[in-house]
């Protein structure tokens, strides 16, 4: 089977994401279990699940955490890693985002985040996640956000060039219409800011590449500046990214 780039990019990093600040310990995290309230008796689902951290947040709240990603690395990392912890409720499963392989109707909460930016197809993996959820299931996204505009494909450029699995990140409105045209309800939404390392952020990559990146970083205009606040030099140098939170109920 000839691996995507996704798969590439993810399984050569699988043992990264584990221990990566903005997936370990970024506030979304902590907000998407005060804002959904899971209950004991819920079926979760963690959509692209990367290092795992939504479905070991959720596990010890639920009856059962599904957690699903299309690199098997993160998946056999996952599944270890939740023996570790003692989560015996959750199992993992090979899926694309697009095409997951659960029965209508299964889970009273779906969640996924800081992925699908990544995704072929936002609308279709939507369209999934209103399929498997229970009616009036909630629906927890997190994911990077970009002003509109110039300014938002300045940002999605900077990223994809460190990341080329990166497609997209989408702005707040999209995020907003999309859920409304895909069969949601949303009841809350926000914006977090988080402060990225550039060292670490670009770490995977060559001296000229980290170069390049950082000429990206320096010249900005006032406006792009304004959003991705660069400060520090050297081996200090930090930016910020936004990270978009929708709670959303299955209408």
């Amino acid at each position: 089977m000839n691996k995507t780039l996704v798969q590439e990019q993810f399984g050569k990093t699988a043992a990264s994401y584990l221990t990566s600040t903005p997936h370990a310990l970024g506030k979304s995290l902590e907000r998407l279990v005060a804002l959904t309230s899971p209950q004991k008796t819920w079926r979760a689902l963690d959509v692209a699940t990367g290092g795992g951290h939504v479905a070991y947040t959720f596990a010890p709240h639920v009856e059962r955490m599904w957690a699903t990603d299309i690199t098997q690395e993160m998946l056999d990392m996952v599944k270890g890693e939740a023996a570790k912890r003692g989560l015996a409720n959750v199992r993992t499963a090979y899926a694309k985002a697009e095409a997951l392989p659960f029965e209508d109707l299964s889970f009273d909460l779906v969640t996924t985040r800081i992925a699908p930016h990544h995704f072929d197809s936002i609308p279709e993996f939507l369209d999934e996640v209103h399929r498997v959820l229970k009616p009036s299931g909630l629906f927890a996204v997190v994911d990077n956000v970009v002003p509109a505009g110039s300014v938002g494909d300045y940002v999605n450029a900077f990223e994809r060039f460190r990341d080329p699995s990166h497609l997209r990140a989408w702005t707040m409105e999209e995020w907003r219409a999309a859920l409304k045209a895909h069969g949601f309800s949303i009841g809350h939404e926000e914006q977090l800011y988080k402060q990225m390392e550039f060292k670490s952020w670009a770490g995977r990559h060559d001296a000229n590449m980290q170069a390049f990146l950082r000429a990206m970083l320096a010249q900005l205009t006032p406006e792009v500046k304004a959003t991705l606040e660069p400060k520090g030099a050297g081996p200090e140098l930090t930016f910020r990214l936004c990270e978009g939170l929708f709670i959303a109920k299955r209408a």
